[in-house]
């Protein structure tokens, strides 16, 4: 299972293995900008993290770190949001994994600062995910990303493929690519 923090908006995303392949099972959205209270919010956290471990029983949590940024106030707000996710995945004895954003992006498109766009296409593509199936929130996709980024850390990727760059994997994967 993969989470992307987010204080208004959380990203989830679950993946499961057969032979070496990863396959999406499901991706979604927490929305929380209608609440209103930051504890409630972290609360609504903790309830729908745990919905979604007690029904689909992930072995692993992967989830991005929060980055560095300059609102220091925002970087707080983040922090709990995480931890909070972090403490449902605790409260159901799921191992965590925690992974740098520029490691995710290095991971699914072979550069640390490829857009969240980069992310949820090249996802599209190596995980086989229907246009309808994309959702309009990038932040399911980006959870999406630390779960199949925490798969290739493991040393079970799907291919023995190498890409330097989203470029070179359109060179290389010509059949999978759909022309716009």
């Amino acid at each position: 299972m993969g989470i992307d923090p987010g204080t208004n908006v959380m990203g989830y995303g679950i993946i499961s293995i057969a032979d070496r392949k990863a396959k999406m099972v499901t991706m979604g959205v927490i929305d929380m900008r209608k609440v209103g209270d930051t504890y409630l919010k972290l609360g609504h956290i903790f309830q729908r993290i745990t919905g979604i471990i007690d029904s689909f029983h992930p072995d692993e949590l992967a989830i991005e770190a929060p980055f560095f940024g300059k609102n220091v106030q925002s970087m707080l707000k983040l922090g709990r949001a995480q931890g909070v996710a972090i403490a449902a995945a605790i409260n159901r004895d799921i191992p965590i994994h925690e992974y740098a954003p520029t490691k995710i992006k290095l991971a699914i498109t072979g550069q640390g600062n490829a857009s969240k766009e980069q992310v949820a296409g090249m996802l599209q593509r190596m995980l086989n995910i229907k246009e309808e199936e994309m959702g309009k929130f990038l932040d399911a996709t980006d959870a999406l990303g630390a779960a199949y980024c925490h798969f290739m850390q493991q040393g079970r990727p799907e291919s023995t493929a190498s890409y330097r760059g989203w470029g070179d994997y359109v060179r290389q994967n010509k059949e999978k690519v759909i022309s716009q």
